[in-house]
């Protein structure tokens, strides 16, 4: 996977100035090694934390940045560390980086693991040695082979330059980090999932509290943390807080840059690095070039499966959690789909729930038996044998199915995108509801919220 950087009329010059998480990759996709990456100022960050920040002035840097998390919930990340322990009798903590990233449509970590391994490294560095954490994990989708055979040759050469292990940097810190694949389960996603996955358990998320950063691996403090978060640190301890919180476009919420990307029947699909702020349309039309010929842009998800569909006309929302919020979903991950005129969107829509069920991982009644429902109901629709009150039905389960309704999120996530394909495409819904006289008794009654 390369990455592709073309603006409106010219290639993008990437800079260390503008692009902090991309100016390093290589025109050649191959991987940026041990020995390239510090001639282009490769863990000079780290080098500056050791030597001249404490531990609380890296966690009061990256608060004060304002970075907040990148795999989708959007959390600030100083925020996070500063709810690990104080206590100093606490000696073993661990760091985690969850790069499991099993969303549909979103392949960001894997193009920064495979093509820069480096820069999560010393960015898990320098968090490590904000949170007083002895030893870390990469929690790595077991599909990304590539990603797992890089990030182990960048670990052994960053131990033997002495930059991971013991007395690093001539600190008296020490920091072992691993890489562990897991067995391909999109609910790892969620940080207590993963964590009962690392310890060997059944990938079931955990109750909260206590939070992973009280009771994590082991029993141990702990922080979870996305790939493309840690690999923020670097460039937010080189170059400040005020040159950070600069990139974002004016009216954005959120600071920094985000890895955005678009797929579907686009002229241009790729992954490029932008200022939070950029809207639907630059993304869409300057950078991934409009529809493909004799395509039309029907509908288009901003980041994830687990996003609603948005509408064309929405496009002129700005990409940060705030502007797509405005318009009635969530950013996500940042990597959105285009969904073209030759979809339909009943089949589209059952596909994505097939999926969302089978990851279920079964604990909470609503999302084990709420799911396949919604799978049946949308497969009775798609064959033209739906019955009156289903979609009602779907509606109803959108509802008990929500934030809030679940232990987890996977659940609210999974529905999201049914509710809003229901309001943007009913008709469509309505044309696989069989006629009255052909009606059999249908499923279930319709759910009826309130009632």
């Amino acid at each position: 996977m390369t990455l592709t950087s073309f603006g409106p009329a010219n290639r993008i010059q990437r800079s260390a100035e503008t692009h902090p998480l991309t100016w390093r990759l290589r025109d050649d996709g191959e991987a940026v090694w041990l020995d390239e990456y510090q001639a282009k100022n490769g863990y000079a960050a780290a080098r500056k934390a050791f030597a001249d920040m404490s531990q609380d002035d890296i966690v009061q840097t990256v608060k004060d940045a304002g970075l907040k998390g990148r795999g989708g919930a959007g959390f600030p990340t100083g925020v996070k560390w500063g709810l690990m322990p104080k206590d100093e009798s606490i000696n073993i903590r661990y760091l985690l980086c969850n790069a499991d990233e099993m969303e549909p449509n979103t392949w960001k970590d894997r193009m920064l693991m495979e093509q820069l391994p480096h820069l999560l490294i010393e960015g898990m560095l320098i968090s490590a040695r904000a949170l007083k954490t002895y030893r870390g994990y990469i929690f790595l989708r077991g599909e990304y082979t590539t990603a797992a055979k890089h990030l182990n040759r960048a670990v052994e050469e960053a131990k033997a330059a002495g930059l991971l292990g013991k007395n690093i940097l001539g600190s008296g810190f020490d920091f072992e980090l691993f890489v562990h694949t897991g067995a391909g389960r999109y609910i790892c996603g969620e940080e207590t999932a993963l964590i009962n996955s690392l310890e060997g358990r059944r990938a079931n998320p955990r109750s909260k509290p206590p939070f992973p950063a009280a009771v994590g691996v082991w029993g141990k403090p702990t922080c979870v943390n996305n790939v493309e978060t840690l690999c923020n640190v670097p460039a937010i301890i080189a170059d400040g807080v005020d040159w950070y919180k600069s990139l974002a476009r004016e009216g954005s919420e959120d600071m920094g840059t985000k890895l955005m990307g678009f797929s579907g029947k686009v002229k241009n699909p790729g992954l490029w690095e932008l200022p939070f702020g950029v809207t639907g349309r630059e993304l869409f039309e300057d950078y991934a070039g409009g529809m493909r010929d004799g395509f039309k842009l029907k509908a288009w998800q901003p980041g994830g499966a687990g996003t609603g569909f948005l509408l064309p006309e929405h496009l002129d929302a700005q990409m940060y959690a705030g502007g797509i919020a405005k318009v009635g979903t969530r950013m996500g991950t940042g990597l959105a789909m285009a969904v073209d005129d030759s979809v339909n969107m009943v089949s589209l829509l059952r596909n994505m729930e097939q999926f969302f069920a089978r990851e279920s991982c079964g604990f909470c009644t609503p999302c084990r038996d709420g799911l396949p429902w919604s799978v049946k109901l949308l497969m009775a629709i798609e064959q033209g044998k739906g019955q009156p009150g289903d979609i009602e039905t779907l509606l109803g389960l959108v509802g008990f199915l929500g934030p809030g309704k679940t232990f987890c999120a996977h659940a609210p996530g999974a529905v999201e995108p049914l509710g809003s394909a229901i309001k943007y495409f009913r008709p469509e819904f309505e044309a696989g509801i069989a006629p009255a006289s052909a009606a059999v008794p249908p499923l279930a009654r319709p759910i009826v919220i309130g009632a």
